[in-house]
Parts: C-alpha cells; sequence; structure tokens
C-alpha cells in the first residue's frame, strides 16, 4: 500500500494545483479516445518490443539479432499506465494544464480524485458482486492500492530507467511491467465504460 505520507503529500500537491488553476474540474470531456488510442498503442508497443526482445526466432526472421528492446517494454507500459490514467481523468471532467512535470500531477490527481475518494474503490466493487458484501469491500479496497501502488511503481521505474542508464534491465523486471500496465488497462478501462 502506498505510504500515508505520499498520500498526504499528493493531497496538499493537489489543493496548490486547483488554486493556481493547473487542475480545472466539471470540464466537458474531450480526449478521452485520444487518451485509449495512446494507452492501447503504448501497450501493443510494450507487447511487441518484448516478444522481439524475447524471441530469437522472431530476431532472426526480422533481421534484428541480438535485439534488446527491454528498456523500451518498461517506457511503453509506463506511458500505456499513464495514458489511461489521464483517459480517466479526461472521463470525470478533470483537465491538467502545467509546465510542471505532467507525469507527477497525473499520477497526483488520480490519488486525490479516484483513490483517496475511494471512487476507485466503488466502480471495483462491481469485480467482487458475487463475493459476501464485507469481502467484496476488502477486496476492491485491496485491488484500488494494487493499482496505485502499480502506478507508483512503473512512474517510479520509468523514471529510474530512463535517466539512469547504467542500471541493468532484465526479461522479469520488462515483463513485470508489462503485465502492471496490461492490468491497470483493463480495469480503468471498465471504469470509464461504466461512465
Amino acid at each position: 500500500m502506498l505510504q500515508e505520507k505520499k498520500l498526504k503529500e499528493a493531497e496538499n500537491r493537489m489543493k496548490q494545483f486547483i488554486s493556481e488553476g493547473i487542475i480545472k474540474t466539471k470540464e466537458k470531456p474531450e480526449h478521452i479516445d485520444f487518451y485509449l488510442k495512446n494507452a492501447d498503442d503504448s501497450i501493443d508497443s510494450a507487447k511487441a518490443l518484448f516478444e522481439l526482445s524475447t524471441n530469437q526466432d522472431k530476431q532472426q526472421y526480422l533481421g534484428f539479432t541480438s535485439f534488446n528492446g527491454l528498456l523500451w517494454v518498461v517506457n511503453a507500459s509506463y506511458y500505456s499506465m499513464f495514458y489511461m490514467a489521464r483517459a480517466l481523468l479526461e472521463n470525470g471532467g478533470i483537465k491538467i494544464k502545467t509546465d510542471l512535470s505532467i507525469h507527477a500531477v497525473t499520477f497526483d490527481s488520480i490519488i486525490y480524485y479516484f483513490y483517496l475518494t475511494g471512487k476507485l474503490q466503488r466502480e471495483l466493487l462491481d469485480d467482487f458482486i458475487e463475493a459476501k458484501e464485507d469481502a467484496a469491500e476488502l477486496l476492491g479496497k485491496l485491488k484500488a492500492d494494487e493499482l496505485m501502488e502499480d502506478y507508483f511503481f512503473e512512474k517510479k521505474k520509468r523514471g529510474t530507467f530512463t535517466y539512469n542508464m547504467g542500471d541493468v534491465l532484465v526479461q522479469s523486471k520488462a515483463k513485470t511491467s508489462l503485465e502492471r500496465a496490461q492490468r491497470f488497462r483493463r480495469e480503468l478501462k471498465k471504469i470509464i465504460k461504466k461512465s
């Protein structure tokens, strides 16, 4: 679960962003399809890069012997999550206008508008309708916690691997990134479709 301190910091930053006009709410959703398409394209890119990086037959067939695109699997996986987060915010009428790091502001916005308010948890409860009510609430909360942790870790990992090139990316880390992004995309698409 995300640390309480990090959640409080995000909440405080959001209050400042709102007062400064960086975040606007109750706006007309306009770019949902754009963000969804970018999320889909990003996850497809991550899958293709992972497949080409791990399948020697495909490398040989395409003439890319010893191809290693695992760094870009992490990047494309993260961007799929980022675009899904932007689609969810856009769907909720939340606009971001900033010269600051759009990635950090997007993450804080998802935390503030969907995680801290319990909206994400409530939306994910539908997946657990067959479970008893108490169990469903607990499972919904756990699933919401996991999604926010996944987004946080992938945002952090992308920064580490993009800007600290001395670190070695291994296949398992790229695979984890891809799996997290696929799950994040799947769950947020369900929420957007319900709206």
